[in-house]
């Protein structure tokens, strides 16, 4: 493998090219982390190369929302799996502490200003433009004003990168890096949303600035930001250019944890309005996910896929088309007592399950790494990675 410099990176004349998507997900972020530290290992050794091997060598795209955005900019940059692994456990304990005058109702259970000061401590003043990056990147976010999805990169090509002569508008390399990954953190109910200026005050024409309010970007349908990669690198309205094929586009798809367990009838106090409201909801953004997943085994032949329904199963086969459009692979793990016992000969009890499923838990860090391993160890493959 020929290691790239960031222009090659996103050179369109230059393939294969190797993307990385990171699920959103909380804490259980770390089980990411965990996947990446086999996939790092398998990638150095193809590689013949020693410590200093980084998967910014390999990818020419790393992309993630929420807690994937933090993990994708800090690869992207050029550190090490452990390198954030540290930052992540440090981050974990010291914003995930709980207030008992915070419920999540009334406001936010949890500090944004923690998160903001972790994000500062680790990734500075950089901004989108900063020249320091070692591979394309890629942070998904929802602008709730306005309710647009948004795809902030670190492209030069892409198309609000640069100043459009639009007035006052602020451009996209101006962003600061730790203020857009905190827009894809901001979870409703357990972080207050961030603000950032999208067009700066114009004091002769009386103008104000404007400030966009954003929040985690898995309020949408990029919690799995796989597809949206898949056309931020191929449509050509984001300035990539990259081509389709199974020999010219590559996918690689980490989760956080899946939950396996069926809503069930609601009953009690989960037949509430609001309740089932918030059920409801929760059902949509799993599709949402469960439809990104379909979408890329459609376009693909997965040796990982897994069974989308009891109708569909995978859909090895079915692309359209002469052939596969890209190679797709995802790795993760469901938090379902038989999948965890029959897939990784883990044995835990209901509740135990239920907790780790849970986004906001530190105590369960450990674990979730445990898992991780667990699950790296038996779905990472060395072919599954493309040279070249």
């Amino acid at each position: 493998m020929t290691k790239r410099s960031f222009a090659e990176h996103l050179d369109h004349a230059l393939a294969p090219k190797r993307i990385l998507a990171l699920d959103g997900g909380g804490l259980r972020g770390i089980l990411t982390i965990a996947i990446l530290q086999k996939i790092e290992d398998v990638l150095r050794d193809q590689a013949g190369a020693d410590e200093t091997f980084r998967l910014s060598d390999y990818f020419d795209l790393i992309g993630g929302t929420s807690t994937g955005a933090i993990i994708a900019a800090g690869l992207a940059l050029g550190m090490s799996v452990k390198e954030i692994r540290d930052h992540y456990f440090r981050l974990g304990q010291s914003a995930f502490q709980p207030s008992i005058w915070k419920d999540g109702y009334l406001k936010q259970r949890y500090d944004a200003n923690k998160v903001t000061a972790a994000l500062k401590g680790v990734f500075a003043e950089r901004t989108l433009g900063s020249t320091d990056y070692k591979t394309g990147l890629v942070i998904l976010c929802k602008r709730l004003d306005t309710g647009s999805q948004w795809v902030l990169s670190n492209n030069a090509n892409a198309r609000y990168f640069h100043a459009d002569g639009r007035g006052n508008t602020v451009p996209n390399k101006d962003y600061p890096l730790w203020s857009v990954i905190r827009a894809s953190t901001a979870a409703p109910t357990y972080f207050a949303p961030e603000h950032i200026v999208v067009k700066a005050a114009d004091a002769a024409a009386g103008h104000a600035a404007v400030e966009g309010e954003f929040v985690d970007g898995g309020v949408s349908t990029m919690n799995n930001p796989a597809l949206q990669l898949v056309l931020a690198a191929t449509v050509p309205g984001y300035g990539f250019g990259w081509q389709m094929g199974a020999d010219k586009l590559s996918i690689t798809s980490v989760g956080s944890g899946r939950n396996g367990q069926p809503p069930g009838m609601s009953s009690g106090l989960n037949a509430l309005a609001a309740t089932h409201a918030v059920k409801a909801l929760k059902s949509v953004l799993e599709d949402c996910e469960d439809l990104v997943e379909t979408m890329l085994q459609w376009l693909s032949d997965s040796p990982t896929a897994r069974p989308i329904d009891c109708e569909l199963g995978t859909l090895s086969g079915a692309w359209p088309g002469a052939g596969p459009s890209l190679r797709y692979h995802r790795y993760n793990v469901q938090f379902d007592q038989t999948w965890l016992s029959n897939e990784l000969g883990q044995e835990l009890n209901a509740e135990m399950i239920e907790s780790l499923a849970q986004m906001d838990r530190p105590g369960n860090m450990n674990q979730l790494e445990e898992i991780g391993q667990r699950a790296a160890s038996r779905f990472v493959q060395p072919e599954h990675f493309m040279r070249g």
